[in-house]
């Protein structure tokens, strides 16, 4: 029998759309002589749906008519049940749709990138591809994740972080920390956003509240940055988990400003957004060998220390003027699965795909044979009950 994968994608996101594009070239990767694949689109409601029609991009040019081909679904949070059960129930027969097998999640940004989605998955026990609850949550907060690398002494860019109610009651002491300890020009984003949204660079106290302002409208937490001014770009791919992975060639994106922006990852300079793969960068990088082998070290740490799994792309900041080295940012469901980047490392989609099904399978085995819980009953061993609970309060 062909193994079932349930490929989710969409969300509630600002980064819904470039999630439906990851996904669509996902699923026309994998191998359909050894497996069976069931989309499941997030809206933007957060309502699922599955239906063939959601397998070509060109059909989400109409949402509405889109969705009238499809069947709402869901799953059950309970542990080991892996259907998904449609929504309006029949008179007659099962409500089960299909059962899933393994789950591949391409949910890029807010909830979907971030552990929230994981947590489902996690809760039912269904094998998947790609970071736990904690690595999202941790890759996925631009604040948490330098804290991390920091303290496994992974090179980051200085910066200091905030609230928005705290920017909003220290303003002016905010300001002059920025000022006195980092000084302009600074890199201001909210923490748990992708793809270049809410990011703006500050050069002067007055951009500088215009970009915290801008930022916050994303994130209840910011961060400001250090600039690197002369800076080149650096990506690189990571797959496996974080005790056995692999690195990718290197890519350098061409931005078309000072920060490389949203249109510049997803656009292409074109109308026509295709993924990651469509903007515009140099594979493999033209970089000195040391430098390259330093970088896809340190992209194979930041994977390792933030106990990362399936595939992920991370991304570095090298300072021209003295060679240094800075981690940016992981990304733990890069777009377009950074396919582009295995398939220059001599590994096509429909094996990346492979590999990933591979991943979420292992995990699940070796999950299996840990202790979550005993067989003990202590309640019908008299326990909480002589002097162990008094008054409904534990002794």
């Amino acid at each position: 029998m062909k193994t079932n994968i349930g490929v989710f994608f969409g969300g509630r996101s600002t980064e819904h759309e470039i999630s439906v594009i990851s996904a669509n070239q996902a699923m026309a990767a994998i191998n359909r002589d050894r497996y069976n694949v069931t989309p499941v689109y997030i809206s933007k409601q957060g309502k699922w749906y599955t239906g063939e029609a959601l397998t070509d991009v060109a059909n989400f040019r109409n949402l509405p008519a889109l969705l009238e081909k499809c069947e709402q679904v869901y799953m059950e949070p309970v542990y080991d049940d892996y259907n998904l059960y449609r929504s309006k129930k029949k008179m007659f027969g099962s409500n089960v749709v299909t059962k899933l097998d393994v789950v591949i999640p391409v949910l890029h940004g807010s909830n979907g990138e971030d552990g929230i989605f994981e947590g489902v998955l996690e809760s039912t026990g269904i094998p998947f591809a790609g970071c736990n609850t904690l690595s999202s949550a941790n890759g996925m907060d631009k604040i948490t994740m330098k804290m991390i690398l920091q303290a496994c002494d992974i090179p980051v860019v200085d910066y200091i972080w905030f609230t928005d109610k705290q920017w909003f009651a220290q303003r002016d002491k905010l300001v002059e920390q920025i000022e006195s300890t980092i000084g302009y020009p600074v890199i201001v984003k909210p923490a748990n956003l992708g793809s270049s949204v809410g990011i703006g660079r500050a050069t002067t106290r007055e951009e500088l509240l215009d970009r915290v302002e801008d930022a916050s409208r994303y994130s209840t937490r910011i961060i400001v940055e250090d600039m690197v001014e002369d800076l080149q770009e650096i990506n690189c791919s990571v797959l496996g988990d974080c005790d056995e992975y692999q690195t990718s060639v290197l890519e350098e994106p061409i931005k078309s400003g000072e920060i490389l922006s949203y249109q510049d990852k997803y656009m292409g300079g074109t109308k026509g957004a295709k993924g990651m793969q469509a903007s515009q960068k140099r594979i493999p990088a033209d970089l000195p060998e040391d430098v390259t082998k330093r970088i896809q070290f340190l992209a194979g740490e930041t994977f390792r220390v933030l106990s990362c799994h399936g595939v992920s792309r991370v991304d570095v900041i090298r300072d021209r003027k003295d060679g240094a080295i800075y981690v940016n940012e992981i990304n733990t469901i890069p777009g377009s699965l950074s396919f582009y980047l295995w398939e220059a490392t001599g590994l096509p989609f429909t094996k990346l795909m492979d590999r990933l099904v591979a991943l979420a399978v292992k995990r699940k085995r070796e999950q299996s044979m840990k202790t979550f819980s005993f067989d003990q009953n202590i309640f019908a061993l008299g326990g909480g009950t002589k002097g162990g609970i008094k008054g409904g309060k534990l002794k």
